[in-house]
């Protein structure tokens, strides 16, 4: 069969399959850190399902932006594009259906911190409104939904955690506050769910920072869930300043005295 043969026809769900499969293969080969060969998967797919490299290509960006859309990892280099065509939905559906073993996969240990001034990006901005996404991918995020899907994760919410608590330890490091570095705690692990915050930190000034985290093995708009409590917590925060002079404001006791020795001192006149 020539090799445009097939330009401009719709994908089969023979092809989507067969292409669909072979994404999870070199996907599952990306989360254990084995080595694959991109190009040689698409070639032996090429040859399988005749269809050009082009199309492969493209189709291979479709399903990263569906796995994307489900708070799933994506193969690196085939950056997410939409404009889908409604019949992978269904393939990709019955393809985590059948192998339920990928979300067991997903990262859910804490990953070494890197540079703290590296680590903090601007969240996600969304520039213009979204169109609606089409009745096939609503259906597949009800059914793989991601926000449920990690907050049953205990796992992976504890990591989160444990990867924070060492941010914010190595954050004051840096800023020579060791002093504060070991004062910051593991709110949820030392005193258990509930205080509406998981890490108690601090600002190089001193200043208390009561931190929520949330996890996810998705992109960084996949949604989560905020409790009540957390929400409460979250309202609840004020900041306010004292200006001088604190007399004004404050009633000021004396608690503390710094001692030093006087020259009338002497060993004789201590009784020694």
């Amino acid at each position: 069969m020539s090799e445009n043969s097939k330009h401009g026809t719709a994908w089969d769900d023979r092809e989507l399959d067969s292409i669909v499969a072979d994404y999870f293969a070199m996907l599952t080969a990306e989360l254990k850190g084995e080595p694959y060969v991109k190009s040689r998967h698409s070639s032996a797919l090429m040859a399988q399902i005749e269809r050009t490299h082009r199309s492969v290509e493209f189709k291979h960006q479709n399903i990263s932006a569906v796995l994307s859309e489900l708070g799933l990892p994506w193969i690196p280099g085939y950056k997410p594009k939409e404009n889908f065509q409604n019949a992978i939905f269904g393939a990709i559906d019955r393809y985590l259906s059948a192998n339920p073993f990928l979300f067991e996969m997903l990262p859910s240990t804490s990953r070494q911190v890197p540079e703290v001034s590296n680590l903090f990006v601007s969240p996600p901005v969304i520039e213009k409104p979204r169109r609606a996404p089409p009745e096939g991918l609503k259906r597949l995020i009800r059914k793989f939904d991601p926000a449920m899907r990690d907050l049953r994760n205990r796992n992976l919410g504890r990591a989160g955690e444990a990867f924070v608590l060492e941010v914010e330890r190595r954050r004051l490091e840096e800023a020579d506050r060791n002093d504060l570095a070991r004062r910051v705690r593991w709110v949820a692990a030392e005193d258990g769910d509930g205080a509406g915050y998981d890490v108690l930190s601090f600002a190089a000034t001193g200043l208390e920072y009561l931190i929520e985290v949330k996890t996810t093995n998705g992109a960084a708009r996949t949604p989560f869930f905020l409790t009540r409590n957390e929400s409460e917590m979250a309202a609840n925060a004020r900041v306010f300043t004292v200006e001088p002079p604190l007399e004004k404001w404050l009633q000021l006791r004396p608690e503390t005295w710094r001692a030093s020795f006087t020259s009338a001192w002497s060993p004789s006149a201590n009784g020694s």
